[in-house]
């Protein structure tokens, strides 16, 4: 078995999770032959680093991600940084030679996206982009019933991502509300998962149509220890502009002709992280929703909707649980992604969602941006590189 040392960058409850992921795969996948170590994380903050190495179990942590990237026996990173550094993270990564995981958005903006996506099909690096929706069970098992024709034509495609994280007024000012350092709002946020997922169900989007909407246009500045944007005020304190919209609505043509409605909010009050996809064929649909995210529900009669519980046979199902009614979790679906990424890394193949998927959700997060701000439909440029959505 090889070992693989592993590099994270940014100790936050994603970076945390990147770590447990990395762990847990390969009792999950054992053919993966491989063993990933903790060997260095890298975050500013004191406290983080001595999480890393006394809880996590990292080898040693340290402040300067530039140092863990020069390192050479480092193999492979995870960059779970803000949006703001992403890019540069990123490109020193390439630099570096550094095969990397990285969360979504890539960039904060189809530009950015586009130079990392470029940097690393250059360098020859396989790459991971925590497109993490697409690894549940009942999606594996939508997108084969749609790929193998099981519904028909596909003729409509509804995408609904509301939350409710940013429902409350007095919640913090972060940066992910200022345009300069997370780019969009829910475009880039949610509905990057959304478009993605779309695309791996029924294929690639060709154009967009969109309006959105600031609700929340200003919020308490952050104060000593509110580090998040789930973090509230008590009131009475300065405030701030919100730069990026808290609302989207899309309509997307795809390129076997059907059309998509996609909706996002970061404020609504009710949905706590209800992600919607229902799918309309010809001969039937389907729906599936991350409340319910170990069900499906599937129309292939004119009796309606009937409900099926994944299982053995949906996806990777059967590494977690050995029959249908017994749960898997949103941290089972990073495992798989790390999974993804090892087999990557150990195959020298791109298995997970790529740099290239992630420049191909920003380019439609930009066209639908652009949209908005001029009322017209707008034709989302292709991308070059290899995006995995469409095998």
């Amino acid at each position: 078995m090889k070992n693989l040392n592993i590099g994270i960058i940014s100790l936050g409850w994603m970076g945390g999770l990147h770590a447990r992921s990395y762990l847990s795969a390969p009792r999950r996948y054992p053919e993966l032959n491989v063993e990933p170590v903790l060997h260095t994380a890298a975050d500013p903050d004191a406290t983080a680093r001595d999480l890393a190495v006394n809880t996590l179990g990292f080898a040693r942590a340290v402040a300067d991600y530039r140092e863990l990237l020069s390192d050479p026996e480092i193999d492979a990173v995870s960059i779970c940084s803000p949006n703001f550094l992403h890019r540069e993270i990123a490109l020193a990564a390439v630099e570096a030679g550094k095969p990397f995981w990285i969360e979504k958005p890539m960039g904060r903006s189809a530009q950015e996206s586009r130079e990392i996506a470029e940097a690393a099909e250059r360098a020859g690096l396989v790459t991971a982009v925590g497109f993490n929706y697409r690894n549940v069970p009942a999606i594996a098992e939508a997108r084969r019933l749609v790929r193998s024709g099981g519904i028909g034509e596909v003729t409509n495609v509804r995408v609904s991502f509301l939350a409710d994280y940013s429902s409350d007024p007095a919640s913090t000012l972060t940066w992910r509300f200022k345009r300069e350092l997370a780019g969009t709002g829910v475009l880039g946020d949610l509905l990057s998962h959304g478009f993605d997922l779309a695309q791996f169900i029924v294929g690639r989007i060709d154009s967009v149509t969109a309006a959105d909407s600031l609700v929340i246009r200003q919020r308490p500045l952050p104060t000593a220890g509110a580090t998040s944007h789930l973090s509230a005020s008590a009131g009475g304190g300065p405030v701030g502009p919100v730069e990026n919209e808290d609302y989207a609505a899309v309509i997307a043509r795809f390129d076997s002709g059907a059309i998509g409605v996609f909706e996002s909010s970061r404020i609504a009050v009710g949905p706590r992280a209800e992600y919607i996809i229902d799918v309309y064929g010809t001969k039937g649909s389907l729906r599936w929703n991350f409340h319910r995210l170990n069900e499906l529900q599937i129309a292939d009669s004119r009796d309606g909707y009937r409900t099926v519980m994944a299982g053995p046979g949906f996806g990777d199902f059967a590494r977690f649980q050995p029959g249908p009614g017994l749960s898997m979790g949103f941290d089972d679906l990073k495992t798989i992604e790390a999974a993804l990424f090892l087999r990557s890394l150990a195959e020298g193949e791109q298995f997970a969602p790529s740099a290239a998927d992630g420049w191909a959700a920003a380019e439609i997060a930009d066209a639908a941006l652009e949209s908005a701000a001029s009322g017209a439909w707008v034709t989302v440029p292709e991308v070059s590189g290899e995006t995995t959505y469409n095998r």
